[in-house]
C-alpha cells in the first residue's frame, strides 16, 4: 500500500496525532497504511462522508475476499477506530465486526534443534539469535536494544516499552557477556567515527529529544546493533543510524533452519517460546 496521493494534510494530521499520543513508529506506519487502503477501497471518499457501514464493508472485504488473518483484520480495525474516534471525533458503533483468533499452540524447538539452528548462523545475526533465546526477547526488543539497557556486570537486560508498552528486566546469559562486549566495542568505534564525520545521531522515543538535549548523539542511547548505513532525518536534518533491520535477522534465521533440516515451521519468535518452555522444563 503506497502513500495517499490525495491531500497530504489529512495524513499529516493523522501522523501528528499518533505521535502526540506516544505510539511507536511501527504503529504509525501501520495505521497510515490501513487508512490509505480504506480510502482507496471507497474510491477516495472523504472520511466525513463515511462511518460504520463503510468500515464494516472494508473489514468484511479483508476477511472474505482477501482472506487475511484475524490479527491483520483487527489491526486494520484499530487503525480505522483511531481515525474516526481520535482524529474525527466520531465513535464507531459496536456493530463493526472484529475477527476472533482461534487458540493454537506455539511452535517450540527442542534444545538440540535450537543448537542446530544457532550453530549455523554467523556474525551479528548469530549473536542476536542467541540473545533472543538466552534472554527471552521478542524480535523488535532485540533489534531496538540500546547500549544503556545492557548491564553486563549484573547480567541483566532492560526491555523498554515492550508489549503493552511495559518495561521489564530479563536475564543475560553469562556465555553472551564476552560476545556482547566485543559487539559494543565495534559499535562504539563506528559511533566515534560517525561523530567525527558530523553524524552519530539516533532517533529518541517520544519527546526525549527536546528534553535530553544532546542525548541523541551520546553513546548510552546508541543501538547495540546499528545499521550499516547512515540516513538523514527529514525533520531534523540529523545524520542518523537506524538499528539493524529485523528482516536481515529473519532471513538469516530462515536459512539456518533450512540448513539444519528442521521440519517444524519456525521463526525468530520461536526462540522466545523455546526459551520459556526450556525454563519450565528446568523447574524455573
Amino acid at each position: 500500500m503506497d502513500e495517499d496521493p490525495r491531500p497530504p494534510r489529512r495524513m499529516d494530521r493523522l501522523r501528528r496525532e499518533i505521535r502526540r499520543r506516544g505510539y511507536s513508529p511501527r504503529t504509525e506506519e501501520s495505521y497510515a497504511r490501513w487508512v490509505v487502503a480504506f480510502l482507496r477501497f471507497h474510491k477516495m471518499r472523504h472520511p466525513d462522508e463515511m462511518g460504520t457501514a463503510e468500515v464494516s464493508a472494508f473489514l468484511t472485504d479483508l476477511a472474505v475476499r482477501r482472506k487475511v488473518a484475524p490479527s491483520t483484520q483487527n489491526q486494520a480495525h484499530a487503525a480505522l477506530r483511531f481515525l474516526f474516534q481520535e482524529l474525527l471525533g466520531r465513535a464507531l458503533v459496536e456493530e463493526v465486526p472484529r475477527a476472533r483468533q482461534g487458540s493454537h499452540l506455539p511452535t517450540v524447538l527442542t534444545r538440540a534443534e535450537v543448537t542446530a539452528v544457532l550453530t549455523r548462523m554467523r556474525g551479528v545475526h548469530e549473536l542476536q539469535a542467541r540473545l533472543i533465546y538466552g534472554s527471552g526477547l521478542r524480535l523488535m526488543e532485540c533489534c531496538q536494544l540500546r547500549v544503556k539497557d545492557l548491564d553486563l556486570a549484573r547480567g541483566e537486560v532492560m526491555v523498554r516499552q515492550g508489549k503493552g508498552r511495559k518495561d521489564r528486566v530479563t536475564v543475560l546469559p553469562m556465555t553472551l557477556k564476552l560476545p556482547l562486549r566485543d559487539q559494543l566495542a565495534r559499535a562504539r568505534e563506528q559511533h566515534e567515527a560517525d561523530r567525527k564525520g558530523g553524524a552519530g545521531y539516533v532517533a529518541l522515543p517520544g519527546r526525549l529529544r527536546e528534553k535530553l538535549g544532546n542525548a541523541a548523539r551520546s553513546w548510552p542511547w546508541q543501538w547495540v546493533f546499528p545499521a550499516t548505513r547512515i540516513y538523514t532525518d527529514r525533520e531534523t536534518g540529523e545524520r542518523r543510524r537506524h538499528f539493524l533491520h529485523e528482516s536481515t535477522l529473519q532471513r538469516a534465521f530462515h536459512h539456518a533452519t533450512l540448513e539444519a533440516g528442521l521440519t517444524k515451521r519456525a521463526s525468530v519468535h520461536t526462540l522466545r517460546h523455546s526459551f520459556a518452555t526450556h525454563l519450565l522444563e528446568d523447574g524455573v
